[in-house]
């Protein structure tokens, strides 16, 4: 699995930017990504020290329209912490 097909997007919300300022942060991942998975690959892409990898899985939600019915796409989101001493991700600043 390669670096860009693990990391999707960031996730940018209130919660996720109050975490930056203790060098946490989010982003929603391939769901066959596992941690070691995605340390590879934040370090690769921006050149960062991962200290560690949290991982959330979100079940896809039962929608319906109409007469039809379904679910939408399950989903991953990792929450990267980095060390004390790496330098920012300048993709989440404003």
């Amino acid at each position: 699995m390669e670096a860009r097909d693990v990391l999707k997007r960031p996730v940018i919300t209130e919660r996720s930017s109050e975490a930056m300022e203790f060098n946490k942060y989010t982003f929603e991942v391939d769901t066959r990504a596992n941690k070691t998975h995605i340390k590879q690959a934040v370090e690769e892409i921006f050149g960062v020290t991962v200290e560690k990898v949290n991982v959330q899985n979100y079940k896809g939600k039962f929608k319906r329209m109409g007469k039809h019915a379904g679910y939408t796409n399950k989903r991953r989101k990792a929450i990267v912490t980095l060390t004390a001493d790496s330098k920012d991700i300048e993709l989440f600043e404003i």
